[in-house]
């Protein structure tokens, strides 16, 4: 057997030997091509990784790279890319820590080779997350009119439309034939996904839009001007990524358009970019709403790091079991009257933050996503306190059962489950308005959710419940 044939035989039957491992223990295809690529590391079989690689999309290839261990073993397979068009498209999807640590030893003139097939916003979106002085060094590396393009768009805030957005698109002049705008749509090699031409007028004011369906329907003479929709919907280079994200879902757009105060068209966001907004956005907020980072999520982070992140939302949880402490305490000549209180006081506790949290979370995505607006706050608020109504009138029947044959006393489970039925309508009743006010200061509502909801929750359920016995307090004994 030649050495070739040797080589492939030894990948099949690795290959052969990792999915059979793999099925047995429920595995993914990802964890089988992964567990794969590294053991053909530690064996050193270099050619095999080379050829695996050129079998795999650049994503595939990206995602690989980001779940090894160390720098030195993403670095090997990254060298190991062919082509420096497949290696930039490779970088493009990696994230920002990944992209540090494969560019910290490459020499600039190298990554400026790399970058040179890339679209603008993808050249944007590297160079950003590198030290300033390193990116500053690749872009004088670069075409002199790609580093002044790219140096226009990293001047945007990166969570901006500008920020995203590609300068390469297709614009033409309203005057322009259609015979003409196909010529010149022929020719446009470079220009990224033209599902829109975009039509401006002799200042490059953005004035009309047309879908290529729409040229390829009318007389070859017919200047642009008279078949656009002049009714664009576009947005403006500071909006916030997210609003571009609920604009491009709401109105079902492959591409929006991105002009300056004086509508003058100045770039494009698509679908694709769009989509990565969407999940970088809910990713965002969900860590918020747990006191976690990007860095920590994605095990970045040192443990004092982390730590230090994590600790205010704790700290808030550690207060408010003092503040309920404190309750307790001040309740205490109560509950040593009637002792079969203490049964009671989780289950309130928990009830009320956990109805809470489901309320918040209902309208921070939300609010998010757009689906509610500040407008609609009283509609949701009285929602939110109906279903917090009903909630509460199905566990506190149960409750006032138990109460009755856990401790033989009907009047205490009557008075646990109205104490539950408040404490759930002061729930869903805060959770629905923290948010909203929260919005209205500007201020992320992602961190109402969360310690915050539950333990004021915690709180006002424990001061409802024993308040209340303490009112009927003749009745419990």
């Amino acid at each position: 057997m030649q050495p070739v044939e040797r080589s492939r035989q030894a990948e099949k039957d690795l290959l052969k030997d990792l999915s059979k491992d793999t099925a047995e223990k429920g595995q993914t295809k990802f964890d089988l091509v992964l567990a794969s690529l590294q053991r053909l590391l530690r064996r050193g079989a270099i050619n095999n990784i080379g050829k695996m690689l050129g079998r795999m999309h650049p994503a595939d290839i990206a995602k690989l790279i980001v779940h090894l261990s160390s720098p030195k073993e993403k670095r090997t397979v990254f060298e190991l890319v062919r082509g420096e068009a497949r290696g930039g498209q490779v970088l493009s999807e990696l994230d920002s820590g990944s992209i540090q640590q494969l560019l910290a030893d490459i020499p600039p003139a190298d990554v400026a080779w790399l970058l040179k097939e890339l679209g603008s916003d993808d050249v944007t979106y590297i160079l950003g997350v590198l030290p300033e002085e390193q990116s500053k060094e690749i872009l004088t590396l670069m075409k002199t009119e790609d580093s002044a393009e790219i140096a226009g768009l990293l001047k945007y805030p990166k969570d901006t439309a500008g920020g995203i957005m590609t300068t390469e698109f297709l614009s033409l002049s309203e005057d322009t034939t259609a015979q003409e705008a196909i010529r010149r749509l022929q020719r446009a090699t470079d220009a990224e996904m033209v599902f829109y031409i975009y039509v401006t007028d002799k200042e490059d004011h953005l004035v009309g839009v047309l879908s290529l369906r729409q040229l390829l329907t009318v007389p070859p003479e017919t200047p642009l001007k008279n078949i656009m929709t002049r009714d664009v919907m576009s947005v403006s280079v500071d909006m916030d990524q997210e609003e571009v994200a609920r604009q491009v879902a709401s109105y079902n757009l492959l591409a929006i358009p991105v002009v300056e105060k004086d509508n003058t068209l100045v770039g494009i966001i698509t679908v694709d970019d769009v989509v990565d907004v969407i999940r970088e956005e809910a990713t965002e907020d969900m860590l918020k709403m747990a006191g976690a980072t990007e860095e920590d999520a994605q095990f970045k982070s040192s443990t004092v790091a982390a730590a230090r992140s994590r600790l205010p939302w704790l700290f808030t949880n550690l207060v408010g079991s003092l503040v309920s402490g404190a309750i307790l305490w001040y309740f205490r000549l109560t509950i040593q009257e009637v002792v079969a209180l203490v049964s009671f006081i989780p289950v309130i506790a928990a009830m009320g933050g956990n109805v809470g949290l489901q309320s918040s979370t209902l309208i921070i995505r939300g609010l998010a996503t757009g689906r509610i607006e500040l407008t609609d706050v009283w509609k949701m608020f009285f929602r939110e306190t109906w279903i917090g109504l009903l909630l509460g009138v199905a566990c506190g029947v149960l409750l006032t059962a138990a109460g009755w044959l856990w401790h033989g006393q009907w009047f205490m489970g009557m008075v646990v489950g109205v104490s539950l039925v408040i404490a759930f309508l002061v729930s869903t009743s805060m959770a629905t308005i923290m948010p909203v006010l929260l919005k209205r200061l500007d201020i992320d509502p992602a961190v109402a959710a969360g310690p915050f909801v539950t333990t004021a929750n915690d709180i006002t359920g424990i001061s409802i419940y024993l308040a209340l016995a303490t009112l009927l307090l003749e009745y419990l004994k």
